[in-house]
């Protein structure tokens, strides 16, 4: 009689954790092709004095947190992103530093600055060392947050 006890109580244990570990994975597989789409973004091969002239300012529209996808941020001037009170841009993310990166506006380009965040800032997937421009179209992550520079 122990044994079937013993085979229930395992069971009633390891079957939700299987659930859990199959959610998690479809989770991951959902992220992955998340970013996949993303990245297969067309990119804009016009001109750079072609794209200028349609007008408009560059700004960042999010793609992340999926509750604020579609909001645009303009970058006036200068735009600090991080987690503190202080920055133009404070957003509530557990990755992101206080003071994160930056975001400058000189005269129509944009060009983004880690400012030494733990983390680090990426563009296209790749890393920001200094100072980086940024294209209409490019994918800029801080923290877990991804914005897409648009016009």
């Amino acid at each position: 009689m122990t044994f079937v006890a013993a085979s229930s109580n395992y069971a009633a244990v390891i079957r939700p954790l299987q659930v859990l570990v199959m959610v998690i994975v479809g989770l991951f597989f959902l992220r992955v092709l998340r970013v996949a789409v993303v990245a297969a973004r067309p990119v804009d091969t016009a001109p750079k004095s072609a794209r200028r002239r349609r007008g408009g300012a560059l700004a960042l529209e999010f793609i992340e947190p999926v509750e604020r996808a579609g909001e645009r941020v303009p970058v006036e001037t200068t735009l600090t992103i991080g987690r503190s009170g202080d920055c133009e841009l404070s957003l509530h993310d557990t990755y992101l530093s206080t003071r994160h990166a930056r975001v400058v506006d000189d005269q129509g380009d944009l060009t983004i600055e880690d400012l030494g965040s733990t983390n680090g800032t990426y563009v296209n997937q790749e890393l920001v060392q200094g100072r980086m421009h940024l294209e209409r179209g490019d994918i800029v992550q801080v923290g877990g947050v991804l914005f897409e520079v648009v016009r």
